[in-house]
């Protein structure tokens, strides 16, 4: 069932456009009309919203990945009690409602003179995205002997060399799971946009998307098209993640 709306969308996007409500269900479209996904971008500047998503992810995957990794780490090698505050707050963090956020955002970035860009959104990744990375982290690193990384300091190990060359490369199924989720938020991330960019030239292409839904029923084999488009990277980017991923684990 969950493969139920793919199914529909991409029937959808071959149906013929401008044509009167059919009589009942009618999924499968006779003739199939690929011209609908040539016409998509005489309705939105599709290479430039897909330009925009492509380096919004290419920035903000990898500065994710570093911090939530990081956190984790220190969450992984306090002690005791700091160790448990830690965590708290972590978890705590979890419950705060994402929209609560949403005006305190617009208010720093536009202090700061860094709201309406292309990589405005990019720059939510320097508070980790979400704590539940944070939390996966130290999930994969508590798994690693603590004498492995008490070692590694009395070596001489700086922390970061600790991290860059023990802990990160044994936490490496984390790693490609943190990119794989992360990837597909801010690929896929609509209201983060909504509230943070007004220049449709900086919009990524999930907002640039909503655009074409006020179209008229008429023409929404066009907006199906667009939303394939829109999705087919971001399931093909998931296919390979997850690849990856069971790769990882196998090796670990």
């Amino acid at each position: 069932m969950c493969l139920a709306p793919l199914v529909v969308m991409v029937l959808g996007s071959l149906q013929r456009p401008l044509q009167p409500p059919p009589d009942g269900l009618d999924l499968w479209p006779d003739p199939v009309e690929w011209s609908n996904f040539s016409a998509v971008p005489r309705f939105m500047p599709l290479a430039r919203l897909l330009l925009n998503s492509l380096l919004l992810v290419v920035v903000a995957v990898p500065v994710t990945v570093i911090v939530t990794s990081m956190a984790g780490l220190a969450i992984v090698t306090a002690r005791g009690r700091v160790r448990r505050w830690l965590i708290g707050v972590a978890v705590l963090m979890l419950f705060v409602p994402a929209a609560a956020l949403w005006v305190p955002r617009v208010v720093l970035l536009r202090s700061l003179g860094l709201a309406d860009t292309p990589f405005t959104v990019s720059l939510l990744a320097l508070a980790g995205t979400t704590p539940f990375y944070v939390l996966l982290f130290a999930l994969a690193y508590s798994r690693i002997p603590s004498s492995l990384l008490e070692a590694a300091t009395l070596e001489g190990l700086i922390p970061y060399a600790v991290w860059r060359r023990i802990a990160l490369p044994l936490a490496r199924p984390a790693v490609v799971a943190v990119a794989a989720l992360s990837g597909l938020y801010y690929w896929s991330t609509f209201m983060d946009p909504l509230t943070l960019v007004s220049s449709p030239g900086n919009w990524p292409v999930a907002l640039g998307l909503r655009s074409l839904s006020e179209m008229e029923a008429a023409l929404y084999p066009i907006y199906l098209a667009a939303a394939v488009l829109v999705t087919a990277p971001a399931l093909l980017a998931f296919g390979i993640g997850q690849r990856s991923f069971f790769s990882s684990v196998e090796r670990s």
